[in-house]
């Protein structure tokens, strides 16, 4: 894939979040249509799956070979199944909250353990410590959340 220039890498984080916000209001109403939040996920990633699929067929992707599937580590396969509990949850809690309290809450948890990943390296990311001013936006984050969700 070509290299996408410093502003487009900035504005595609945005992006993805506007993506996963309507995603979750959308999977919402198929678990409604389907009358199950695991059908309903599987669904969602199933369609995803197919158009990763046709993704990677278009842009002729060169596919791993059976020794290079073989030779991952499976703690590196965990994101399909971190990407599956997050979907579920949402769909399960995307009825009983409204979509700007479950965001609120899961950018609350993101900025939490990513400071954390980022001070201690962990899980391959790069070190960043922790400062201040970091743990003071992360402190104003959970309060707009607790805002957010407060009745």
């Amino acid at each position: 894939m070509q290299q996408l220039t410093p502003n487009w890498i900035i504005l595609l984080p945005f992006l993805g979040g506007i993506a996963v916000t309507t995603q979750a209001a959308v999977n919402g109403q198929l678990r409604e249509q389907v009358q199950s939040p695991l059908v309903a996920a599987f669904i969602s990633f199933g369609v995803g799956t197919l158009v990763l699929g046709l993704l990677i067929l278009l842009t002729k992707q060169q596919l791993p070979t059976y020794q290079q599937l073989v030779g991952i580590s499976p703690h590196k396969l965990m994101g399909g199944v971190l990407g599956a509990f997050f979907v579920t949850s949402i769909i399960l809690s995307v009825q009983r909250l409204s979509v700007a309290n479950i965001f609120a809450l899961v950018v609350a948890g993101q900025l939490g353990i990513a400071l954390l990943y980022d001070h201690f390296g962990m899980i391959g990311v790069r070190q960043s410590p922790v400062t201040l001013t970091r743990l003071a936006g992360l402190a104003f984050l959970i309060l707009g959340a607790y805002l957010i969700n407060k009745k």
